[in-house]
This record gives C-alpha cells, sequence and structure tokens, in this order.
C-alpha cells in the first residue's frame, strides 16, 4: 500500500502540473490574442507604405539596385571567373 505521505506527493505533483498547464496555456492564449490584434494594423502599415511609394517607384529602385550591383562586383565576378572560381 502506498503510504499517507507518498499519496500527498502525487496528489501535490498532480495538482501542480495540472495548474503550471493552465497557467502556460492562458499566457499562449493571451500570446496568440495580442498577435493576431496587432495584424490588422501591420497590415494598415504596409498598405499606406505602398500608397506612399508606388510600384513603379520601387521597381525603379531594384533596377537602379541592380544596376549599381552589377557595376560594382562586375569585375570582381569577372576576376573570379578567369580564376575559374
Amino acid at each position: 500500500m502506498i503510504s499517507i505521505l507518498a499519496q500527498e506527493r502525487l496528489l501535490g505533483a498532480a495538482l501542480g502540473s495540472a495548474f503550471a498547464g493552465i497557467v502556460v496555456f492562458e499566457q499562449r492564449k493571451r500570446i496568440y490574442e495580442s498577435i493576431s490584434d496587432s495584424q490588422p494594423q501591420v497590415a494598415a502599415k504596409s498598405q499606406r507604405r505602398e500608397a506612399i511609394l508606388g510600384e513603379s517607384f520601387r521597381s525603379e529602385i531594384a533596377c537602379l539596385w541592380n544596376r549599381t550591383v552589377d557595376q560594382t562586383l562586375g569585375p570582381v565576378i569577372a576576376s573570379l571567373s578567369s580564376r575559374r572560381w
């Protein structure tokens, strides 16, 4: 037979585990709710940013960036290519 002390320890461990599980569950629930509450705000900010910059402006910046990288790193790539890297 299990002694009374062992039964109390088992009961304490079970209740402690249940309590910890409930606390963790509630914390995760609050975290997920706060994330889902902030998602519409993030979407609204990105829509405002896109309206400010515009699609054509972003594509022009991308082309300018690509040309700059090609001009800057072109000699390095040619050098590495001549050495068969």
